[in-house]
Order: structure tokens, then C-alpha cells, then sequence
């Protein structure tokens, strides 16, 4: 499974540049960076919910699940 963090989408849609976002949340542009990538492995809710009232979007907007493709319908691996 797989979670992609779609910032880049709302960042463009809200006309807004990583700078501005990453001062807006009041984390680094390095961490922005990280999670526009998606080499985050986690992210605190509360950085989540700075981020969502700094695009003014939901949860929802940025986070998209990925299932693998050999999983059933409850995560679990297919051998």
C-alpha cells in the first residue's frame, strides 16, 4: 500500500509556492520538499492540519491511498 501526498497539486491550484506554504505551516521548505516527493515516511496531524488551513482544503485533497497491486480488498498481500 501506498499513501501519495498530492501538495503539489493544491500548491498550483492555489497558486502558491512551496516558500509560501512553508512559511504559512511554519515547517522548512527541506520538509515541504520531502512531503512533495513522497519520501515522507510520516506526518504529524498537526503539521497536516496547518498545511490543509494554510491551502484551505481537506485532508482528503492532499492524501491519496495507492493499494498494491497484490492486495485484496482488506490490505492484505495475495501470495
Amino acid at each position: 500500500m501506498g499513501i501519495r501526498i498530492n501538495i503539489d497539486i493544491m500548491l498550483a491550484r492555489r497558486k502558491m509556492s512551496v516558500t509560501e506554504l512553508a512559511s504559512a505551516v511554519g515547517i522548512t521548505m527541506a520538509n515541504i520538499s520531502i512531503l512533495k516527493n513522497g519520501k515522507a515516511k510520516a506526518i504529524k496531524l498537526s503539521t497536516l492540519s496547518n498545511i490543509c488551513k494554510a491551502l484551505g482544503c481537506q485532508p482528503g485533497d492532499i492524501l491519496e491511498y495507492i493499494p498494491d497491486e497484490e492486495e485484496d480488498d482488506h490490505g492484505k498481500t495475495i501470495n
